[in-house]
């Protein structure tokens, strides 16, 4: 157990830095999870960063694991963990939070090529929490769609067990009902699934949930993370190699774990390491394959027949490419071409400026009005020049403000895997009414518009709304005394703003608050749609509902309302707005 002094070495941060230097071949995500794991250690026990690391902790985890046996082969073998092994552990149980002296990592998700020690490493933290984790009678589960892919990580944890005599002496393997009994903590690990009825929460100090990828939603992540709210400690572990099901769950869970490496999303409790190939990598090069496939590539013999599945995969093409790429080199089969904006260049864009620095200048505004308790956004967009290399040029500053109701909050918490709290708690949101309000306040929208107009000193050049829920605040609009103008919500109306903002991320011309998660929440959500014309507009993904784009919503009407007024195509609201409510069937209120 930990002494608390510092152990003869950090094999942990002494990697990280391995990697971060480049000295160990790493793609970048993997880098990203270890200069996360650096960039901590300098901000440890600070007011912006209540948690510390313990080297004697995460020495301790990876000790343990070097006790242990693998049965399965021709002969027992001692565990020897792989360096890469050895830091996901370590960091995973080494990080604490000050208040409480709890671990920090409430949940963790590991994604890399197949047959690379997944499922292996969460049999390792399976048994040393349930026997030597501190905790007495608490319930442990290895999870999976099918009860035959649950016991994979339970029977990591029985052969563990059963080879080893000394480990034997501290549990009991009940194979014939799926579960293993702590001796001394009287703690209990199941094997569960959901085509065995799993629907419900548990409260678990443990839980590994195998292959994500295969999960039609996240109903089963989400039960058993609700069920750990009252827990001091505990961890969820999600491992999974990736697929082609791009509208999935596992996909959502990456894209979220990858704007955390990014530092575009902020969730202190999440461990996250992925192991893959970059985008820029050539495939077919055995030097990257590493990247996605560390405990393979230690190993020569497996690694020729990784090469000879890389020739097969190569010369049929078909189903056995798309195998190949996701299973073996862990990557996402996926057709980028409708992605609204790229992330490297958006993250690009992000400055320290806030609105603030914007005082007593003109903009352009966008309002976007959703239907019921959905996100209702507007934007300011700042234009300003500056001399480029070809004379002058115009950038843009984009602020964005959004309002959900109190009635609603942690519905939409729950269903859109966003943090609207911490959101709120930042003041990039504004929780309206209270807990019996479940409708927006359009009325209080507006005031909140006028507030930040006069308290900031701003000029309204134009205000450019989606007609859809606009009837009832035109008066209200039109009394900020600058012109109110219609955009069209189709492709045909919405195409140049759409366009222009594409163009001007990628020349960094576009400015926002790095701060505002909510912001870049939306803009990664948002991708593009076509008409017959060729013609593009911002549209969720198809079947994520939950994806909400709002904010970007309210950034193109600021735009495309600026470039209207640029080509003079300023319309009467009145006029447009009635030619809008008659296309769909109603008719404006008196």
């Amino acid at each position: 157990m930990s002494n608390g002094y510092a152990p003869i070495y950090d094999r942990v941060t002494e990697y990280a830095n391995k990697v971060v230097s480049g000295k160990v071949v790493a793609g970048k995500l993997h880098i990203l999870a270890c200069k996360r794991h650096l960039d901590d250690l300098k901000r440890q026990k600070s007011d912006d960063f209540p948690y510390y690391y313990d080297p004697n902790k995460a020495l301790e985890i990876i000790e343990y694991a070097e006790t242990l046996t693998i049965a399965e082969g021709d002969a027992p073998k001692p565990v020897k963990l792989l360096d890469s092994q050895a830091f996901d552990l370590g960091c995973t149980f080494g990080w604490f939070k000050v208040s409480n002296n709890k671990r920090r990592f409430r949940r963790r998700y590991k994604s890399m090529a197949r047959q690379n020690g997944k499922t292996f490493e969460n049999g390792i933290m399976g048994t040393y929490i349930a026997g030597f984790g501190g905790y007495y009678y608490g319930k442990l589960f290895t999870v999976a769609t099918k009860k035959r892919q649950a016991r994979l990580a339970w029977e990591e944890m029985s052969k563990f067990i059963t080879i080893d005599p000394d480990l034997g002496e501290y549990f009991d393997v009940k194979d014939y009902k799926s579960t293993i009994d702590a001796l001394e903590t009287n703690c209990t690990i199941e094997a569960l699934s959901r085509e065995a009825g799993l629907e419900d929460g548990f409260r678990s100090i443990y839980t590994s949930i195998d292959e994500i990828h295969q999960h039609k939603d996240n109903k089963i992540y989400k039960a058993l993370y609700n069920g750990t709210r009252s827990l001091d400690e505990t961890l969820v572990s999600m491992i999974t190699t990736r697929g082609d099901n791009l509208n999935s769950f596992c996909k959502e869970m990456d894209d979220y774990a990858i704007k955390i490496l990014r530092g575009l999303s902020t969730a202190e409790d999440f461990f996250i390491d992925i192991y893959c190939l970059d985008p820029t990598d050539d495939i077919w090069d055995p030097e990257n394959w590493v990247k996605a496939n560390p405990f393979i590539a230690s190993n020569p013999e497996k690694f020729e027949i990784l090469k000879t599945d890389a020739q097969t995969a190569k010369d049929m093409g078909g189903s056995d490419l798309r195998d190949f790429l996701t299973k073996s080199l862990n990557m996402w089969v996926q057709n980028t071409d409708d992605q609204f904006i790229q992330a490297d260049k958006w993250q690009e864009c992000g400055s320290k400026r806030t609105l603030e620095d914007m005082r007593g200048r003109s903009c352009w505004v966008g309002l976007d009005l959703s239907s019921g308790g959905d996100l209702t956004t507007y934007s300011l967009e700042f234009p300003e020049e500056y001399e480029g290399e070809s004379g002058k040029k115009e950038k843009y500053y984009f602020y964005s403000h959004s309002f959900m109701p109190k009635g609603r909050l942690e519905e939409h918490i729950e269903t859109d895997l966003a943090p609207y709290d911490l959101w709120e708690s930042k003041e990039l949101i504004t929780v309206t009414g209270g807990l019996g309000d479940f409708k927006n306040d359009y009325k209080f929208i507006i005031k909140d518009l006028k507030r930040v107009k006069e308290e900031y000193n701003l000029t309204f050049l134009g205000i450019g709304i989606d007609p859809h829920n606009a009837d009832g605040i035109l008066a209200d609009l039109e009394a900020f005394g600058c012109p109110v103008i219609v955009i069209t919500q189709s492709c045909k109306s919405l195409n140049d703003a759409t366009v222009d903002i594409q163009l001007i991320v990628k020349s960094k011309d576009f400015e926002y608050n790095s701060n505002n998660e909510l912001l870049t929440w939306s803009f990664l959500n948002a991708r593009v749609v076509r008409n017959s014309f060729d013609e593009i507009k911002v549209d969720k993904k198809p079947g994520k509902r939950f994806k909400r784009i709002d904010p970007v919503d309210s950034c193109v009407d600021a735009h495309a309302c600026m470039l209207k007024n640029k080509n003079s195509e300023v319309v009467d609201v009145d006029s447009e707005l009635d030619k809008y409510l008659e296309a769909i069937g109603w008719k404006r209120k008196n």
